[in-house]
């Protein structure tokens, strides 16, 4: 019988600090996809309060409580991270998780906001883009969540891409480190 071996997806890939620039994998236990059911999304978002203090976030948001965060990932869903949600929450929406299929990762420093500016069409500037605030976007040819935390941003991206994604992100950090 073979002896599988877990891995997180940025396995051996992180953290990378560049210059000013750190690149570290965020540890995830748990992440389920949460989307009402249609002509419930005010009850779901009151239960999924009640079941772990976050409400239902509205679009390009996020909602946190402690560890506890529920980012927008489009139309009608969100992402739920730190917490495993209750069978009782089912009767509000589709659940479905995604614990093993995204890597989640961190870029801080001061020339964050200009590494991404490189590689995802979105402004993401202070002006443009407060703390708390998430969108979908694409960062080169892969689709990514990208959150804006207090100390720098949040990005999420498929597991699969996970090698890509930090393969993109520290070459631009290079590119960005040379410019000092």
């Amino acid at each position: 019988m073979a002896d599988y071996i877990a891995k997180t997806p940025c396995d051996g890939l992180l953290p990378q600090t560049i210059g000013s620039l750190t690149l570290t994998e965020t540890a995830v236990d748990r992440m389920t996809s949460f989307m009402p059911w249609k002509g419930r999304e005010k009850t779901a978002s009151k239960a999924l309060k009640a079941a772990c203090g976050v409400a239902f976030p509205g679009p390009n948001e996020t909602s946190a409580s402690g560890d506890v965060q529920a980012i927008w990932t489009g139309r009608g869903q969100c992402f739920i991270l730190g917490v495993e949600l209750p069978d009782g929450l089912s009767a509000e929406g589709a659940l479905t998780d995604q614990s093993d299929a995204w890597a989640v990762m961190s870029l801080r420093g001061d020339a964050a906001v200009d590494v991404l500016a490189r590689l995802c069409p979105v402004d993401l500037r202070d002006a443009a883009f407060k703390p708390g605030d998430t969108v979908r976007t694409e960062m080169q040819h892969m689709m990514v969540s990208v959150t804006r935390m207090d100390d720098g941003f949040q990005i999420m991206v498929m597991r699969s891409f996970a090698k890509t994604a930090v393969h993109d992100l520290t070459e631009t950090m290079k590119a960005i480190a040379a410019r000092a």
